[in-house]
């Protein structure tokens, strides 16, 4: 892939995309997102998104409204069966817009023993937003809202390319297999585990190991620390397959970083990619951001 801007002409403002890596991710050029709603533009960005997987938004000014509004514009209906909503209250009033922060209702850095910090730690392992929903996210936009003044930076995986350097012989063996993605299950390996009321609420799904798109030839690996097991092999088998994949995906040549900076959103295409939070001192400094993430169905 060429390391040149690629521009995707629009009627209206014109929007740029700079690649940030060899294969994918990619900064847009200055856009208020807050006035994208003209289709051309929707559709460059879309356009951007299948062709990087990631994309970078800088300087944006979102309330949590304009977050939403923007997300149905862009993709569509959005995923409201989060695993935060089945601990607490969501303290912005709408279970679209996820709260990802070390903060509470009052304002103040939560307790190192709070369950909702013990749950959004797991954030640190690779994953996928709402893979164990069906149907499972499509794009997820995350805004910094309240930013550290220290590094916490998230990573992401470039699943597509990491699936195409795959040898035949592994291609052959996971084709037509299929994944059960499971919150409970990777909560629980990181050592947190939900009551069983709040299991009941988050039963997993099964999605195929993978994936193919209308909106591109390439194919992508679909898994990450939710993928429990799989559904065609025992379980012993099937969990030591996911860790030799999963190993060979966080390969450096397939990752990236972002850098968070105050105003920054950032869209991901989970179904061609996986992410972590990278660790900071979360008990001194406040760091908030929000989510919305949209459901892989057709658009209206």
């Amino acid at each position: 892939m060429s390391a040149t801007t690629t521009e995707l002409a629009t009627e209206q403002e014109a929007i740029s995309f700079t690649p940030l890596h060899p294969t994918f991710m990619a900064q847009a050029s200055r856009v208020d997102l807050r006035t994208v709603d003209d289709q051309a533009q929707l559709a460059t960005i879309r356009a951007g998104m299948a062709q990087y997987g990631v994309l970078v938004f800088k300087g944006q000014s979102l309330t949590g409204q304009d977050q939403i509004a923007f997300a149905k514009r862009l993709d569509g209906e959005l995923h409201r069966k989060t695993s935060s909503a089945v601990l607490a209250k969501n303290r912005y009033g709408d279970e679209a817009l996820t709260d990802i922060s070390n903060v509470g209702g009052n304002g103040q850095i939560l307790d190192a023993e709070d369950r909702r910090r013990i749950n959004g730690i797991s954030n640190r392992i690779w994953h996928t937003d709402a893979s164990f929903e069906d149907p499972a996210g499509r794009y997820s936009m995350l805004y910094a809202r309240t930013i550290p003044p220290v590094r916490a930076d998230t990573q992401f995986a470039d699943m597509r390319t990491a699936y195409e350097q795959l040898d035949d012989q592994t291609k052959e063996t996971i084709e037509g297999l299929h994944a059960h993605h499971s919150i409970v299950y990777s909560r629980h390996i990181m050592g947190f585990d939900f009551s069983p009321e709040e299991a009941a609420r988050l039963p997993g799904a099964v999605h195929p190991l993978v994936r193919r798109f209308t909106e591109t030839p390439r194919a992508s690996l679909y898994l990450a620390s939710h993928a429990s097991r799989i559904m065609e092999w025992p379980v012993p088998e099937g969990r030591l397959l996911l860790k030799d994949l999963m190993e060979h995906c966080i390969q450096r040549e397939f990752v990236h970083f972002h850098e968070w900076t105050q105003g920054d959103l950032v869209i991901w295409d989970n179904r061609m990619t996986m992410h972590r939070a990278r660790p900071y001192d979360d008990v001194k400094y406040k760091r908030e951001l929000t989510r919305v993430t949209t459901l892989d169905i057709a658009r209206v």
